[in-house]
């Protein structure tokens, strides 16, 4: 099963608004390698919840990929943030899914633990100037994460 890395504002949707909610929409995705990325994710695939732009960005737990894709629908909202002048129902470039809680961990893994570890030293996570919202984690990047926790 592939593992993948998703970062969220926290004030926008933290992992204690997906252990409330249970399950959510995932949208605004609008760079073209994470678009691809979300494309390629299969339902039941896990991912670490990373909180970004925030005063301490990290990872703050998993979930799990809910839906398959589907056009994002804030693309064509001309009142959301993510609202695409050039999409249109028939050509919208943009997808979202669902996904759904799995766990919280009990502290944040701080991104710079993160870069501190020498097995996570190709996750694009911790490469200077990475800025993608979505990316794939190999097995091993995954294991050594979790065993951060």
């Amino acid at each position: 099963m592939p593992y993948w890395l998703m970062k969220s504002e926290p004030d926008e949707l933290s992992i204690l608004d997906l252990k409330r909610l249970g399950r959510a929409r995932w949208d605004g995705v609008r760079n073209y390698q994470a678009r691809n990325f979300l494309r390629s994710m299969q339902v039941g695939d896990l991912f670490f919840f990373y909180h970004s732009s925030c005063p301490q960005p990290g990872i703050a737990g998993i979930g799990r990929i809910a839906s398959a894709v589907y056009p994002d629908p804030t693309a064509l909202d001309p009142e959301s943030p993510y609202f695409d002048a050039k999409a249109s129902s028939d050509k919208n470039p943009w997808s979202a899914l669902d996904v759904e809680f799995a766990e919280a961990f009990p502290t944040l893994i701080a991104l710079p633990r993160l870069r501190a570890e020498p097995a996570l030293a190709e996750l694009a996570l911790v490469q200077r100037g990475s800025r993608l919202s979505v990316m794939p984690v190999e097995p091993a990047q995954w294991a050594a994460i979790l065993s951060l926790r």
